[in-house]
């Protein structure tokens, strides 16, 4: 009941847990419109955490040795007090699962379920990426299958063949992704019944007399590139996509292991391109939400300063000569925002009107925080609704760092002339197709030398990193079974500046 407290002290057991999830839901659903998924909240261990951590926080993941050390590392950072760990892990599933820490106190249990179970929950239920790359209701049950899959192919086909093919997946998982919308939503509860009749459908055409049938003549005409190109689907941009579907010696499972990476690494697609928004949302949300329980009562004095000092620390931003200075905190960035969405909505100064004359003045916050969480991702949201006073009081500029001038230049301050400027070169570092290579197949001749062309697309004098490029392509080239030629090529020129060439291992 509001006006007596939900705890004391930092002590609490699992009735304390349901008597401030049922407070916090009470005025997330009531007083601020929110709407999520069903909340499975899970108390776990700091080795639990930790466990969580090095698997990327979901609750059934397939075995890889990555996983075992990302643990070590984060263990021992852990134990000699270098590092905290997480308050809390989310998973975008539905039920909306949120793990907690055992270590928590009452007041940050309280925070954890604000935050994650209500802030989080909501933006991934209606953010416009999730809905359109994710499918909460499947993820854990393909999380199990694809679980068992590996494992069955493991006893078959040998841990070390597997390891091999998972090294290479998971290498090549930034270009395992499709980064345009689908025609159908992802159903990951139809995967495992896809994978099945996809083998009883081999299994029904396999003959095999046909391994007896002469091959083709030599010097038999081939296809004309560009229809071959086209019957193939080139360019492609899902490198993983094209290896699962085209690549010569692929076995059926290999094919299917490549799925699963590929699927998995799509599921996380959205969290790229929403890290300052779900943040923000996340870390407004539960600002609100305490606030209001120590304004109801139902939190005391003592508890609601543990949760600011906590809150404080989280959206603190160092500024960019303090030896602290490690970027622009998305927690802080994505907070401010949204209190600046809300003053404007509230209190607009004529700046405000001018800059934002559908939203200044309205009245009602969360109504436009709620569209606002919906239907736009970091680097649009930025670009429209970063407001010149934050840009003040960010104290925000802009270099450029041009390697053919010898010094660098601010091109832009918080100013008249600086405004658009910032908000523009801000929002371009948040934008996915700005920072990660463009790198595409671009042509294959499977009836010829099978050689596989790719081409990076080179922008601002960025190419790729010598000793990287060479192991990844390293994977590819064992994954296709031939070679593999990289070419980068200048965006603007079309002049080609380096290429690579790649042989798969012999065995």
């Amino acid at each position: 009941m509001r006006g007596e407290l939900l705890y004391e002290g930092k002590d609490w057991d699992f009735g304390t847990i349901q008597r401030i999830h049922d407070a916090v839901a009470d005025i997330a659903h009531k007083e601020l419109g929110l709407d999520t998924f069903a909340n499975q909240i899970e108390i776990i261990t700091a080795e639990q955490m930790l466990d969580a951590y090095a698997s990327t926080g979901m609750p059934l993941f397939y075995k890889h040795w990555s996983f075992g050390k990302r643990f070590a590392q984060h263990e021992g950072i852990y134990r000699m007090g270098l590092q905290g760990l997480a308050y809390e892990i989310v998973i975008n599933a539905d039920p909306c699962i949120s793990y907690i820490m055992e270590e928590n106190s009452a007041t940050m249990q309280t925070l954890v379920i604000a935050h994650a179970a209500f802030g989080h929950n909501h933006f991934f239920k209606h953010n416009y990426q999730f809905r359109q790359w994710t499918d909460p209701e499947g993820i854990l049950d393909y999380l199990s299958f694809a679980k068992a899959y590996i494992a069955n192919c493991e006893e078959r086909y040998g841990h070390a063949e597997v390891e091999r093919l998972l090294d290479a997946a998971h290498a090549l998982m930034p270009q395992g992704i499709d980064r345009y919308p689908r025609k159908r939503p992802l159903n990951l509860h139809m995967e495992e019944k896809r994978e099945q009749d996809r083998k009883e459908e081999r299994e029904r055409v396999y003959d095999d007399l046909w391994r007896t049938v002469p091959g083709r003549a030599r010097g038999a005409k081939q296809m004309a590139g560009d229809k071959r190109r086209a019957l193939l689907g080139l360019p492609q941009e899902n490198i993983l996509y094209f290896l699962e579907k085209a690549a010569p010696r692929l076995k059926p499972w290999q094919r299917e292991v490549l799925r699963i990476v590929r699927l998995i690494a799509q599921y996380f697609y959205p969290q790229q391109q929403t890290k300052v928004m779900n943040e923000g949302c996340a870390t407004y949300c539960h600002y609100r939400l305490l606030g209001r329980l120590h304004e109801t009562g139902q939190i005391g004095d003592g508890s609601f300063l543990e949760f600011l000092t906590s809150h404080t620390n989280a959206t603190r931003q160092p500024f960019y000569d303090s030896p602290s200075y490690n970027g622009i905190n998305p927690y802080a960035l994505g907070f401010d925002m949204m209190r600046d969405i809300e003053r404007i909505v509230r209190e607009p100064t004529e700046e405000d009107r001018y800059w934002f004359p559908e939203i200044a003045g309205t009245g009602d916050e969360m109504e436009v925080l709620r569209h606002v969480w919906a239907n736009y991702r970091d680097d649009s949201f930025i670009a429209q609704f970063m407001s010149p006073r934050l840009i003040r009081n960010w104290r925000l500029f802009h270099v450029v760092d041009d390697r053919e001038q010898p010094n660098l230049e601010v091109s832009a301050i918080h100013n008249e002339r600086g405004y658009r400027d910032l908000r523009r070169s801000l929002s371009a570092q948040y934008d996915v197709g700005g920072y990660a290579p463009d790198i595409q197949i671009v042509d294959v001749d499977l009836a010829g030398n099978r050689k596989l062309v790719l081409h990076h697309r080179v922008r601002d004098g960025k190419m790729l990193e010598l000793t990287n490029a060479a192991m990844v392509l390293g994977h590819l080239a064992n994954l296709w079974g031939y070679e593999v030629l990289l070419q980068e090529i200048d965006a603007g020129t079309e002049q080609v500046l380096k290429e690579h060439m790649v042989r798969p291992e012999q065995g």
